[in-house]
């Protein structure tokens, strides 16, 4: 009996959790935020595995908070057509995503906990830039190879790389990330022309007990202070 009760309670405590995170979801109409309509090419990963965005078939960016990362997934596929509203960059094709409808199946992603991140493991890749990638602050910090394999390095580095980074180049990429379901992404730790020819990658510590990676982004959703939340530390 007493665990029948303990059951039922854990129950009620999910089930309030989740009305109180559909309730702050819908408190503001998201809706009034400029609209993006595409359709869905691939995922983006951070280096661990957890997904932080989508790339749509003319190359526009777009990221969501990492938290996103089980709903999206869920709820949006490669090959989807999609309704996005949030923040459009000036000067790139990049959105800052508040939502994600699924325009075939109505389904929206606006808010949910955290996604489980998969064990980092050593990868290399060689392929040919298909196109650059970019963080929040319109960075360049990374590429997507004619593969689909994604590459994410610190933006300094992005700009020292910046020949071999260049759309249409061959590059060899060694380091650490991440290979699944949702696709390939290596977060870059030497790069080159070739793998006779690389050069170390400088950036932040990999994850460990209190490291921070380049691949986890200040995002909205209470990741950084666009929506209210704690200000991202800085990295060193």
């Amino acid at each position: 009996m007493r665990l029948k009760y303990a059951l039922l309670a854990a129950t009620l405590i999910a089930g309030a959790s989740g009305v109180a995170l559909a309730q702050r979801a819908a408190t503001y109409d998201l809706t009034q935020l400029p609209e993006v309509k595409g359709k869905v090419a691939q995922y983006l990963l951070t280096p661990r595995g957890g997904v932080d965005g989508l790339l749509l078939a003319d190359g526009t960016e777009v990221y969501v908070a990492p938290r996103l990362s089980t709903q999206l997934v869920f709820a949006v596929k490669p090959g989807d057509a999609v309704t996005i509203h949030g923040l459009k960059a000036r000067a790139i094709p990049m959105v800052m995503g508040a939502s994600v409808t699924n325009d075939a199946t109505g389904a929206t992603v606006a808010g949910g906990p955290r996604g489980p991140h998969a064990a980092m493991t050593q990868y290399e890749a060689t392929g040919v830039v298909k196109a650059q990638l970019h963080s929040p602050r319109g960075d360049v910090d990374g590429v997507l190879l004619q593969d689909g394999t994604l590459v994410r390095l610190p933006p300094p580095e992005a700009q020292k790389f910046a020949a071999e980074l260049t759309p249409g180049k061959s590059v060899f990429v060694q380091g650490f990330g991440y290979e699944g379901a949702l696709g390939k992404i290596i977060a870059a730790r030497a790069l080159g022309a070739d793998k006779d020819h690389t050069q170390p990658v400088a950036g932040p510590r990999m994850p460990g007990p209190g490291g921070h990676m380049w691949g986890h982004r200040p995002m909205m959703g209470g990741h950084g202070p666009m929506m209210g939340g704690p200000a991202a530390p800085q990295q060193q």
